[in-house]
């Protein structure tokens, strides 16, 4: 009888990664040869989405296998109890070697390092492109050179360290391509002088939309500082010239930050290949969530719109699984945890609320496949982007949105607080989203269909309505189905 080795693991997670900047998800402004590479050895997932599209929430979420409610990070100020169980914990009691190697963002120092890692050096907050301060056990640093250069280097000294043949993963966290857009040298000006295609959507009017999304603060031509672009915006302009200039701008950098991080993505892969573990290694790629390049006129994340919801996601494991395969289920960033224990034929932790996809993958499905997407942004009081505080229902075809936009509990009070208001989208007829019709007569059945089922679910996951929201009727409703 043949004994399957247990596979190492590596996670490659960046920050603010759009799928459609990615060759593997189409993308027609930039290439990602090295990215793809995973995909064509393994899966490429259409369909993962975020249950809260911002950094430390979504990190929080993949590392537990829990929502934001039961996590307890809900906002980038809310940091992690890193002694709560996660897969990382779960893979080290089965004797796997673990290290964190990046960017934490969970909540650095005062008691918030990193738990259960064999080894781990992040980075402070955010992080810096240049010269970035790391923090360790050993106290706190500053590395000379570029970050994603850093963070590679420092994931293969450590690979390079361990003896022995007991599986390791190790989880490695850029801070690209995230605000401020700081390329390495090699790659500053690739974009320059080449327009970049717009997005179908960038004159979007939002003329049906609410007016919690209209006055969020994340729109090119209004938004984008000097900080931003590195030099001021030639005089004269108009708005829509204005706006036309910034995306270019913004996207040069931003792509030539993909391009690095593109390369060390390469780099792990070779490593992998030359000490011949790339086989027997479940490698995968992934953003913390989406991100807005131009899409609706907007640049950042936040929203539960297409562009932000969906995470780009591809691995492979080409001892158990076949490669150039697409998976078109809903997975989210929830499921991730018990996934990777699945692969690597560790038990799952009680407390985890995902839905392992991995029995999927091998051709042996043990769930039946999400019927929906449950979302939820916590971070009503953002003073630089203004993003109301929202959550909602994502199933394959419709995407129902509620904006309860303050979290006092009580419309009409508080500094932030605005009337709540709905949003429906019919996926399947208006996939760019441009045209809500939630007060269009014809959606007023599925419409309700779909209150019920966001408030099943959110009970399911123990989430609780927000105040505003008579929910009691319709929450009896849900249950009883």
């Amino acid at each position: 009888m043949s004994i399957v080795k247990r596979p190492n693991v590596v996670m490659i997670l960046t920050d603010d990664h759009a799928a459609h900047s990615i060759g593997a998800y189409g993308s027609i402004v930039n290439q990602t040869p090295r990215i793809d590479e995973i995909a064509e050895n393994g899966w490429r997932f259409e369909n993962c989405f975020a249950t809260n599209a911002l950094c430390s929430p979504s990190r929080a979420s993949i590392l537990t296998g829990t929502y934001s409610h039961i996590n307890g990070v809900s906002t980038l100020v809310t940091p992690i109890d890193a002694s709560q169980p996660t897969f990382i914990s779960q893979l080290r009691a089965a004797g796997y070697r673990t290290a964190m190697i990046g960017k934490w963002h969970m909540g650095d120092g005062d008691g918030h390092d990193p738990q259960n890692f064999d080894y781990w050096d992040v980075v402070i907050e955010q992080g810096e492109y240049w010269n970035p301060r790391f923090l360790s056990k050993d106290g706190l640093r500053t590395e000379k050179g570029y970050a994603t250069e850093i963070i590679t280097d420092l994931v293969l000294n450590w690979l390079e360290s361990l003896e022995g043949d007991d599986p390791w993963c190790v989880l490695v966290y850029h801070k690209a391509p995230h605000r401020p857009w700081q390329p390495d040298e090699k790659y500053v000006g690739k974009y320059a002088g080449t327009p970049i295609p717009l997005p179908k959507t960038f004159d979007d009017d939002y003329a049906t939309r609410s007016a919690s999304a209209r006055r969020a603060a994340v729109r090119l031509a209004e938004n984008l500082n000097r900080e931003d672009l590195k030099v001021d915006p030639p005089a004269g302009l108009t708005y829509e010239e204005a706006a036309v200039w910034k995306y270019q701008r913004f996207m040069e950098d931003y792509l030539a930050c993909v391009d690095s991080v593109d390369d060390n993505v390469g780099r792990v892969i070779d490593w992998l290949r030359e000490r011949g573990e790339f086989e027997d290694t479940l490698l995968m790629y992934a953003s913390d969530q989406g991100f807005f390049l131009g899409d609706h006129g907007w640049f950042d994340k936040r929203f539960m719109y297409e562009e932000s919801l969906r995470m780009p996601f591809v691995l492979s494991y080409p001892r158990r699984l076949s490669g150039g395969k697409v998976f078109e289920g809903m997975v989210t960033n929830v499921d991730m945890a018990q996934t990777i224990l699945d692969a690597a034929g560790v038990g799952h932790h009680p407390r985890m609320q995902g839905r392992s996809f991995w029995p999927d993958l091998l051709g042996a499905p043990e769930q039946p496949p999400a019927e929906g997407v449950y979302y939820r942004y916590w971070e009503h009081d953002d003073v630089y982007h203004k993003a109301p505080a929202h959550y909602g229902y994502r199933t394959e075809r419709y995407k129902l949105i509620y904006f309860y936009n303050d979290g006092l509990g009580i419309p009409g009070t508080g500094p932030f607080t605005y009337p709540p208001e709905w949003e429906l989208y019919d996926l399947q007829e208006d996939p760019e989203e441009l045209r809500n019709v939630y007060d269009d007569p014809a959606y007023a059945e599925i419409r309700e269909q779909l209150k019920a089922q966001m408030w099943a679910e959110q009970a399911r996951l123990l989430d609780q309505p927000h105040p505003s929201q008579p929910v009691p009727a319709l929450l009896a409703e849900a249950n009883a189905r």
